[in-house]
């Protein structure tokens, strides 16, 4: 039990220490920036503009930051897949790389949060710089070092470094934030982590949309490079000069100005630089180099004069290379579209085809049958489909195909136009890589939706995978074409493919579908063809018969292995 004393206080006497002064409830103003320009703990960096409209203009430097950032990381992911091939393994290594380097660096951050306007700043130059020439350094060392394993080392060294620069961004923006104005931290992160992804949105959505088709790979990234330089140096030269001393300022100011000098030298010799790597690369003289949406396209070779001139003695042969790969080596590029649509043509009727793949060669073949009455031609890149209207040498090589006035050509996805499209055809002739995009042209979905454009009669030819391939290959698109409701006839072209460009390879193996088992033959009312012989078809066939497994293997599916 407590006892309280009765009547007055007793009063202090003359040799009592005063009581403590009661704890002032208003905040104190934060103190000011420290000598040199660093903040004491608590303080806060004046800033050109009242502490609103300062703080908006942080969230605007994270949104930019934020869409550079992302471009920086498909950059890389695009590259991966480009030069490196196995999209899906690169894309799954970029990502993975970018997110643990990004949480490193907001570690690292740490340490630098005492001058966060000038470590922004430097920050910002470094990422400008290392971001901006990734994409150039990058191709230029798969050029010209032909070491794989170099590139992928480089691609993850590139990988990491962007990584931990954008990682440091966060906090630091954090910290400038926070010294504008202290508020409650949930509503500091809520605020910047909305600038963040929108800024990740626009920086997505620009890339494949914007960048890519209309600068290209290097140019959109050192154009990249330079607006993240710019939003570096607005924030820490104009809105928190008051942080860095004066010698400091000066500093930055030139290292602005040097970032932005080496992105437009860079830039400038853009051109020259890429064609030297592509000469080195891919050999012969460049005709056509392009980086559409979808893919890089490079036509190498041939004579320089137009076709109707004889071509020179001793010219490298016609190439055309996607993403890196020989699609088309000219001078025995006839062998495998031979083999891949006269088989179909012999077997049926063939008044109505189906082309999926815009190259022009696979319609060259279709439109040597007299019974063929209309043509329509899926491909989803324009870039690729316009070449030969581009290029007097690959027109040659095509026939001058598209302008035949059977032919209607359409522009999109071959899958997504199967599943959108309710027209029949006598013969469709699958001209696509299966190796590629994940291998979508050669799963059982594809197969299902091709056979549903199929008339009656219809049959189905595609390109097969190797017969040893790991997974199946070929097996396992003959076990997709069953489940599709198909029988499939295996069978190899006439003669190796690649061979007369420097990089040979096997005779390329193909597959012939239909309701009912088609048997393989040539028609008789076309120019026969060079490299194919009913005997030698046959031949093929049953050599490759003689090793099929039973059972077949798994058919590959979009989501199966």
């Amino acid at each position: 039990m407590i006892n309280h004393p009765v009547g007055r206080p007793a009063q202090p006497g003359p040799d009592t220490a005063p009581p403590p002064p009661a704890a002032d409830p208003r905040p104190t103003a934060p103190r000011a920036a420290g000598p040199g320009g660093a903040v004491r703990a608590g303080g806060a960096v004046p800033t050109a503009v009242a502490p609103r409209p300062a703080r908006i203009l942080v969230l605007l430097a994270a949104f930019v930051c934020a869409a550079c950032g992302l471009v920086y990381e498909l950059e890389l992911v695009a590259l991966g897949g480009y030069l490196l091939g196995d999209s899906v393994t690169q894309t799954s290594v970029v990502l993975s790389v970018m997110v643990f380097a990004m949480g490193v660096g907001s570690l690292l951050a740490k340490g630098l949060t005492r001058r966060p306007a000038t470590s922004f700043a430097l920050v910002e130059y470094a990422l400008s710089l290392v971001g901006g020439l990734s994409a150039l350094a990058l191709y230029c060392g798969w050029a010209w070092l032909h070491q794989p394993r170099a590139t992928l080392v480089a691609l993850i060294a590139a990988t990491v470094l962007i990584g931990l620069l954008i990682g440091a961004e966060i906090p630091l923006l954090m910290t400038l934030i926070q010294r504008i104005r202290q508020e409650h931290a949930g509503r500091a992160v809520a605020d910047l982590f909305a600038a963040d992804y929108v800024g990740a949105l626009i920086g997505g959505l620009a890339f494949p949309f914007v960048l890519l088709p209309a600068l290209g790979q290097t140019a959109g990234a050192l154009l990249t490079g330079a607006v993240n330089a710019v939003a570096g140096a607005a924030v820490v030269l104009w809105l928190f000069r008051t942080e860095p001393a004066p010698r400091t300022r000066l500093l930055l100011w030139t290292g602005c100005g040097l970032v932005l000098a080496l992105l437009a030298l860079a830039a400038a010799c853009t051109g020259a630089i890429e064609r030297a790597a592509r000469h080195a690369l891919y050999g012969g003289p460049i005709r056509f180099a392009t980086q559409s949406r979808y893919q890089e396209i490079v036509l190498a070779g041939g004579a320089d004069e137009a076709p109707r001139v004889p071509a020179q003695r001793g010219a490298p042969p016609l190439e055309l290379f996607l993403d890196g790969r020989l699609a088309v080596c000219g001078p025995d590029e006839y062998r495998d579209h031979e083999a891949l649509v006269r088989p179909a043509l012999a077997a049926g009727p063939s008044g109505r085809v189906l082309v999926l793949g815009g190259d022009g060669l696979a319609l060259r073949e279709v439109l040597l049958h007299p019974a063929v009455r209309s043509v329509l031609v899926v491909e989803r890149d324009p870039e690729l489909s316009g070449l030969a209207r581009r290029d007097a040498a690959f027109a040659a090589l095509t026939g001058n195909a598209f302008d035949d006035p059977r032919v209607r050509l359409v522009q999109a996805e071959p899958m997504g136009w199967l599943r959108g499209s309710a027209e029949r055809f006598d013969v469709i002739v699958s001209d696509l890589d299966g190796a590629v995009s994940g291998g979508k042209y050669r799963s059982l979905e594809f197969f299902g939706l091709a056979a549903g454009r199929l008339a009656p009669e219809g049959r189905l030819a595609v390109r097969g995978g190797a017969p040893d391939a790991p997974g199946g290959g070929l097996w396992a698109d003959e076990s997709g074409l069953a489940a599709a409701g198909l029988s499939a006839v295996a069978y190899r072209a006439g003669g190796p493919s690649g061979e007369d460009c420097g990089e040979p390879g096997p005779a390329s193996a193909f597959l012939l579908a239909a309701r009912t088992a088609p048997g393989l033959g040539l028609s008789p009312d076309v120019p026969a063809p060079r490299s194919l012989t009913v005997p030698a078809l046959r031949a093929a066939e049953a050599r490759l018969a003689a090793g099929r497994p039973s059972p077949l293997p798994p058919p590959h599916t979009l989501l199966g292995p």
